[in-house]
């Protein structure tokens, strides 16, 4: 099949001719004639398999009979909102639709956060016919009274499954309630979840539902290994990874945003043009940045999971996971950035012993028992265990246990003590126990029992007794004796 058969307007099949696209994905060939027939539509498909077209074509076609050139604001009101998870996507989401209508009078704008609203408001009150957004901008622009959404024709909400994780459903949920009721709805994922399903429901009404592919499955171009290293030899493997010939232009992914600007300073540092691209950067950064890993000028890339929605790299041959994701679907949407549209791609994932629990989570995922190859010199603990279920078994062998210390003698018994503390022996735990009970003391006193003296002669004897020569009480006949208290737990403070 051809994008001419799908029954698209001339001016769009013109643009997509530009672009050298002659021939419809999968996924654009079952969801535009659903669109143009103004259904409402579930659409789930691989990353990069081109979802972003398959509701953007039929979506300008359906506005074109509102096209106009007049400079009127209010003849260009918005009649399709397409909402995006992340500024990243939602810049590639317009750069699609400024593709696809360059040859008709349609006007498209992106607002999203993290710049200066007051050019974004100036755009929109020019007017605008299509309009991508994050969910927060758009909420900040409508309460400064700077949107109408009484014209809205179309909902567009892309990576819904990213729109849950990030937290924005309450945003959504509120931009659906401000909508009018007759419109047309499209959500489009990568993957679909119950909670996806739930939103749906609120959203659609009677959609028809596109799955191109299993859900969470990866493209059968891509090429995974892993390479079992010792987390503190990651650095020097992924060096020696990197000045190898088969590397030109490679997306690296870490968990944090410190991590990432640290690997892309080591790796200047060893000689690589290296960028990092995460959140807290300013979108200027974050576009300067990928638009020179895009020309060539960096070779790396270095990128938190902020990236693994948002970056669209014609062709881009390598991604590596510096650090496994702790959630297996991230891992689908980070190397989806590779092996795009029927290009081969290749995924390396660099594994320490504290990751195989998330390798295995992944393979479980994605049904793929994925290759290990470990590179000589870059051996990983000698605790890496493969499955994780034996990780607690140790290869090498295990340091003779220290002897134990001697076992203390049984406690004597309460009939041959001779005193109250006339045995400083320490007591034994009872029999079979691992411990002493706490109300058995060290010599073996049991202070459970009424006290009872052990010696059948008095504690003291009168003076002038053979009893009164006892230490303690000879030299000092008159002192009172103190309390048995004493003798069992002190006297308390004065």
């Amino acid at each position: 099949m051809r994008f001419n058969e799908l029954g698209l307007a001339p001016d769009l099949l013109r643009a997509l001719a530009d672009h050298g696209y002659t021939e419809p994905t999968p996924i654009q060939a079952q969801a535009i004639p659903i669109v143009l027939a103004g259904q409402d539509l579930m659409g789930g498909a691989q990353t990069g398999t081109g979802k972003t077209a398959a509701f953007t074509l039929p979506l300008l076609q359906r506005i074109l009979p509102f096209a106009s050139s007049s400079p009127s604001p209010a003849r260009h009101p918005v009649r399709v909102l397409m909402l995006a998870p992340t500024r990243e996507l939602a810049i590639q989401v317009h750069e699609s639709v400024k593709t696809y209508s360059k040859y008709v009078p349609l006007r498209s704008a992106c607002v999203y956060g993290g710049v200066d609203i007051k050019p974004q408001i100036a755009e929109v009150r020019l007017g605008v016919e299509v309009l991508v957004a994050t969910p927060g901008r758009l909420l900040d622009l409508f309460e400064q009274k700077c949107l109408n959404f009484g014209s809205v024709q179309a909902l567009v909400l892309d990576e819904a499954d990213r729109m849950l994780d990030m937290g924005f459903v309450p945003d959504v949920t509120r931009i659906i309630n401000l909508l009018p009721k007759q419109r047309q709805s499209l959500l489009f994922s990568a993957t679909f979840s119950e909670e996806i399903k739930k939103l749906a429901d609120r959203m659609l009404k009677s959609p028809v539902l596109i799955e191109v592919a299993k859900r969470n499955t990866v493209s059968e171009t891509i090429t995974h290994r892993v390479h079992p290293v010792a987390a503190e030899a990651k650095r020097a493997l992924l060096v020696k990874l990197l000045k190898s010939s088969d590397f030109n232009q490679v997306l690296v992914f870490t968990r944090t945003k410190i991590e990432t600007n640290k690997l892309a300073r080591d790796l200047q540092r060893a000689g690589i043009a290296a960028d990092s691209i995460h959140g807290d950067k300013s979108q200027q950064e974050r576009l300067k940045a990928l638009e020179a890993f895009k020309d060539g000028s960096v070779l790396v890339l270095v990128a938190t999971d902020v990236a693994a929605r948002g970056l669209d790299i014609d062709e881009l041959p390598h991604v590596i996971n510096f650090d496994l994701p702790r959630t297996p679907e991230d891992y689908i949407h980070r190397i989806g950035r590779t092996g795009r549209a029927g290009k081969p791609g290749t995924a390396i994932s660099l594994v320490s012993a504290s990751e195989v629990q998330y390798l295995a989570d992944i393979e479980k995922l994605i049904r793929i028992q994925v290759e290990q190859v470990v590179v000589p010199g870059f051996e990983p603990e000698y605790d890496y265990t493969y499955p994780p279920g034996d990780r607690h078994r140790r290869r090498l062998p295990v340091p003779a246990p220290a002897p134990a210390p001697a076992q203390a003698p049984l406690a004597t018994p309460r009939s041959e003590r001779t005193s109250v503390r006339g045995d400083q022996r320490p007591a034994a735990s009872r029999p079979g126990s691992g411990r002493r009970p706490q109300h058995i003391a060290a010599d073996g006193f049991d202070f459970s029992k009424p006290y009872e003296s052990a010696d059948p002669h008095p504690v003291a004897a009168p003076v002038g007794s053979e009893g009164s020569k006892a230490p303690g009480f000879a030299e000092h006949p008159h002192k009172a004796r103190r309390p048995v208290a004493a003798l069992l737990g002190g006297l308390g403070r004065k």
